[in-house]
């Protein structure tokens, strides 16, 4: 018998908690994934083998497993990095993960495929820049970890969506995490969703096209991008959308579907699903797939303000 369990804390229209759940089926390989069809759908977890929350929190990453993670600021005999990383560090750290368990987190927040004019190796859009003390993405990561003291009640709490949120700016790409433009509150985020995210990312390399293109200053008037790859930019899921003043902008688009998959089902499933492929309606019902939303991309509210942030708008189902 399949143990299951309802999660209305991870929303499908929430970027954030669509990579939280996708991230779960990462930890726990044991663990699948569907999304129910309500007006607003929420992840289920499942498995044949173990209860769900068991799973998670027997998965939970500790200080070790974190502190040997390749885009560690210091990881073993390697240059350290910090947010901005060299060709030649990340090459170094590249050839020296290549046969570790969580070499993703290199491939998945930067590449050497895409150079910046600076010599400086591109960072894919889930790895934005951030203000002041806001440092890398592992930075961030451990910040997290410190937070938290994972116990079943506070992951249910997580996944119930009635966990307390802590004040940290969380891996900097969330707009649920920002206060109040009127009087600047701090972000405040839960560090469970946070984390399961960042475990997401694995299924979501950042590539460029290898031609060692510069990013030119012809794209820096549109400051929304000036932390994402802009010429040869590649990741799964990202779309290029020219709005209404004619600018090209990325947008990430992900769906959400009724069978419960696994994570090499996950992986094959966004390998085979393409908005373009959707316009015929057998195709859309072939794979499973319900609903889907693209990113909104936060408005600075000034030219000093580093904001960086992803809302979500749903879009329409294929006509029949």
């Amino acid at each position: 018998m399949s143990n299951s369990l309802d999660c209305p804390g991870l929303r499908a229209s929430s970027v954030l908690a669509w990579l939280a759940a996708v991230g779960a089926t990462v930890l726990d390989r044991r663990l699948r994934l569907h999304w129910t069809t309500d007006a607003t759908p929420f992840a289920v977890l499942s498995s044949d083998e173990v209860d769900p929350l068991d799973a998670l929190l027997g998965a939970w990453p500790d200080d070790a497993l974190l502190d040997d993670m390749p885009i560690a600021e210091r990881w073993r005999q390697a240059d350290a990095i910090g947010r901005k990383v060299p060709v030649d560090s990340f090459r170094e750290r590249a050839r020296m993960a290549r046969k570790h368990p969580y070499s993703w987190t290199l491939s998945s927040t930067m590449t050497d495929l895409l150079i910046s004019d600076d010599g400086e190796v591109a960072h894919g859009p889930f790895d934005p820049s951030g203000p002041g003390t806001i440092k890398w993405l592992h930075h961030r990561l451990l910040k997290l970890h410190r937070t938290l003291a994972p116990s079943a009640e506070r992951l249910r709490d997580s996944l119930l969506g009635q966990a307390a949120r802590v004040p940290d700016n969380g891996l900097g790409f969330d707009h649920a995490r920002l206060g109040s433009l009127a009087d600047k509150t701090a972000p405040w985020v839960d560090p469970v969703i946070e984390m399961l995210a960042f475990f997401g990312l694995s299924l979501f390399p950042v590539r460029g096209d290898g031609d060692d293109v510069r990013l030119g200053t012809r794209h820096q008037r549109d400051r929304r991008l000036r932390d994402v790859a802009k010429t040869g930019f590649r990741q799964r899921g990202w779309h290029w959308v020219v709005d209404e003043k004619g600018t090209a902008i990325p947008r990430f688009v992900w769906p959400a579907w009724r069978q419960p998959l696994d994570s090499p089902g996950i992986d094959a499933l966004l390998d085979a699903w393409r908005l373009d492929r959707l316009n015929r309606r057998a195709g859309w019902k072939l794979l499973g797939i319900h609903a889907w939303w693209r990113t909104v991309w936060y408005e600075a509210q000034g030219s000093n303000d580093p904001t960086k942030a992803y809302g979500s708008e749903r879009l329409c189902a294929p006509s029949r």
